[in-house]
């Protein structure tokens, strides 16, 4: 008998990380990152990033927006007329954000408290208009989407990352829950607008270090 041929098949897992999908993805989530990649959805970034939890629900929101708003706009892309495109954007994008904003003030009223008039405003968020236009208007639902949660998972961690910096060092705390003794001192300054400025420009300053090492090795 001839000598036997051992043919290795990639494991799915290995597959995975191979497909466009996963490459879009990927893309959204780092190059394509709306607040150190694209410099989009800044105002939202200073407005509720003194606390982790502001942080957090308004990111969940802003991706269950972005990730619809995709999936809608990809699947009638052959249907909507190129002049008014960005009409259709706005129906769809606002009635997505008054649906989750009726949901936030049902399921979450404190969260939807503290966070006021913000999530409203989601609807003037470039995020989501520069999303429809520049790839779920030109591409599949599966790619659209993939876009979509890469971006909005980026912004998840920009916010996130943000947001622990300033409640540590404002608060003392992450989520409300003490972390720091009460001999360490509290930086007032992280509490409040100006020192938001201050967390989000050091942000981008380290993160922007960091993608330029990654392509100089």
């Amino acid at each position: 008998m001839g000598d036997s041929v051992n043919l290795r098949v990639p494991k799915k897992g290995y597959r995975l990380f191979k497909t466009k999908n996963w490459m879009v993805f990927k893309e959204g989530v780092w190059h394509n990152n709306p607040i150190f990649g694209m410099m989009l959805g800044l105002c939202s970034t200073l407005a509720v990033t003194n606390l982790v939890s502001n942080a957090l629900v308004m990111s969940i929101a802003v991706t269950l927006v972005l990730v619809v708003n995709s999936a809608i706009i990809s699947s009638l892309r052959n249907l909507i007329p190129e002049r008014v495109r960005m009409i259709a954007y706005m129906l769809i994008i606002s009635s997505l954000v008054i649906t989750v904003d009726m949901v936030l003030k049902i399921v979450l009223p404190e969260a939807s408290k503290a966070l006021g008039p913000y999530v409203a405003l989601i609807i003037t968020n470039c995020i989501l208009m520069g999303r429809a236009e520049a790839y779920a208007i030109n591409n599949t639902v599966g790619l659209s989407v993939s876009d979509a949660l890469g971006v909005g998972l980026g912004y998840t961690f920009s916010l996130t990352i943000i947001s622990i910096f300033r409640e540590l060092i404002g608060f003392g705390s992450i989520l409300g829950f003490a972390v720091l003794p009460d001999q360490f001192p509290h930086v007032a300054l992280f509490t409040i607008p100006p020192g938001a400025f201050f967390a989000l420009g050091t942000f981008i300053l380290i993160i922007n270090a960091i993608r330029n090492r990654g392509k100089k090795s």
